[in-house]
């Protein structure tokens, strides 16, 4: 039975989230040094804290500290100090609501000018036509690099745990490592990681296993999966449904699903499918028809902004609500939601014709609003795309030196 936004879920390790609305995952990329949360962050998720959400999930942890999707990523390795995670995982807390760290791994989107590795299932590098160069030429992982990546994984996630974080989300969607492997466009082994879906969800699973292997039966696990790659040939909703099914067994408490990659930027409402640009809910048509079958709660991500929208995804029986743009401008969204009001404003929208473009200031756009809710401002939804790039591409030379003096000296 569908429930109401406001009603509470329970999960199969026994935490009961208090709403049925999330904060999704967003990128901050506002590390401070040594790669760690320092008081921006703090300040950024004390104030969603108190916005009224169920579930805060981080942006995008690390869990190798020589592939960052960019160089302010944060990294929780085996040598990272806990402290300012336990002061992190306290913040997001502090509202009453639950706070899940994301982690992953890059894989092969990682920007040519970082330092460390690039790496894949396949040396097949992202494919963005004139734009390509942005990112570094990938190498095939060994199979020891596989296995060690896999330890990666549960060491982070074990370490959140100590931290105090009430769970983890691993990234498995948005073409990083792990959503490469899932890609038959991508991974193009022929050994035990390629080939059939099975062997191709062969990573996915191992780190799903070593992760709950490395945490208690009450810490929560959940995976982000692409419902769709919006690519010809890619990864598809029948292969999502697969894999789902193949999750149900490891003890995973929830499947978010979301969609596409740097080469089809769906996530952003940008997909090669320009079908589902002009609407909220980017992926909800391919949810209802996964939620008949799927054995786990699944979360909706992708473009829900009103009150409505995300009443429409919980009525088609998805469990719980995902939301990230809305939170960037409208930090206490669900708070308004829950007294009859919506929000006010909206991001300026990215009309650009290069969608590789159009996709990095839309991002720019969003992290511009982050910054500002951390600097105690109020969002500034009608930013123009353009400063919002070139004021992100400034920060990131910057970030880039720390990044570079911190690598070499690790």
């Amino acid at each position: 039975m569908a429930g109401e936004l406001f009603s509470p879920l329970s999960l199969r390790s026994g935490q009961v989230l208090g709403s049925r609305i999330a904060k999704a995952a967003m990128e901050e990329n506002m590390a401070g040094d040594g790669q760690l949360p320092d008081g921006q962050l703090l300040s950024l998720y004390r104030r969603w804290a108190s916005g009224g959400t169920g579930l805060l999930i981080t942006g995008n942890v690390m869990v190798h500290s020589e592939a960052l999707t960019g160089p302010a990523g944060v990294v929780l390795d085996d040598a990272a100090p806990l402290e300012p995670f336990t002061q992190w995982a306290k913040t997001g807390k502090s509202g009453g609501g639950a706070m899940w760290m994301q982690i992953n791994h890059p894989g092969r989107q990682i920007q040519a000018d970082m330092p460390g590795v690039v790496w894949g299932p396949s040396a097949v590098g992202v494919d963005l036509g004139k734009h390509s160069s942005r990112f570094g030429r990938p190498v095939a992982m060994t199979p020891e690099q596989i296995e060690a990546t896999v330890t990666r994984y549960a060491v982070t996630a074990h370490r959140a745990e100590e931290a105090g974080f009430d769970g983890v989300e691993v990234h498995a969607a948005h073409g990083y490592l792990l959503s490469q492997f899932l890609s038959p466009l991508v991974n193009r082994r022929t050994d035990e990681w390629g080939g059939s879906l099975e062997n191709r969800a062969r990573m996915l699973l191992d780190v799903v296993r070593a992760v709950r292997a490395a945490v208690s039966p009450s810490f929560a696990v959940a995976v982000k999966l692409n419902s769709a790659d919006f690519q010809r040939g890619g990864f598809d909703a029948d292969d999502a449904r697969q894999v789902i099914a193949m999750l149900e067994p490891l003890g995973v408490d929830l499947v978010e699903l979301s969609g596409g990659s740097y080469e089809s930027p769906a996530m952003s409402g940008r997909p090669a499918d320009a079908r589902t640009q002009a609407r909220e809910a980017y992926f909800l048509d391919l949810a209802k028809d996964l939620v008949k079958t799927s054995p786990l709660p699944l979360m909706l991500t992708g473009g829900i902004t009103r009150r409505d929208t995300a009443e429409l995804v919980l009525a088609s029986g998805v469990a719980l609500v995902g939301m990230g743009t809305a939170l960037a401008v409208t930090p206490d969204l669900p708070d308004r939601w829950r007294h009859g009001r919506e929000a006010d404003r909206q991001l300026r929208p990215v009309t650009w014709s290069d969608k590789a473009l159009a996709s990095a200031a839309s991002m720019a756009q969003v992290r511009h609003q982050l910054r500002r809710i951390a600097r105690g401002s109020r969002p500034k939804p009608n930013t123009r795309p353009a400063y919002a790039l070139l004021a992100e591409q400034r920060q990131q030379r910057r970030a880039l030196r720390r990044y570079r003096a911190w690598l070499s000296a690790s």
